[in-house]
């Protein structure tokens, strides 16, 4: 069973900057692709950013120029490096592994997330 550990959440203000990082305890992470997803109140969870084993990164529109997914397979740990936030990235955000044949799918555990709150 996966366990992911989600952090480096906090508050910040509009046009700042925070770097989530996410471990996963795994043995196959190494050849799994791993995405970030963020929830925001009253909303459904939505894919952010993936990156593929071998580092190919994919990004939301809404996101693309100012995120940035990572992965460091010796420690089993996917980052995303998130700049120029603005409120609307107000959410929790969390990481898993996904299958990307077509659709990006999740798997079905989550870890506890880490809330980001950008103020204006």
């Amino acid at each position: 069973q996966v366990q992911l550990v989600e952090s480096g959440g906090g508050e910040v203000h509009a046009g700042g900057s925070l770097r989530l990082s996410c471990a996963a305890s795994t043995n196959i992470f190494s050849i799994a692709a791993m995405g970030w997803f963020r929830q925001a109140p009253g909303k459904q969870r939505n894919l952010v950013a993936f990156i593929t084993p071998i580092g190919r990164a994919n990004y939301a529109d809404s996101v693309k120029g100012r995120f940035t997914i990572s992965r460091d397979n010796a420690k089993n740990t996917v980052y995303l490096q998130m700049n120029s936030l603005n409120p609307e990235d107000t959410a929790v955000y969390y990481c898993n592994l996904v299958t990307t044949g077509g659709a990006v799918v999740p798997g079905r555990m989550w870890g506890q997330g880490t809330q980001v709150t950008v103020s204006s």
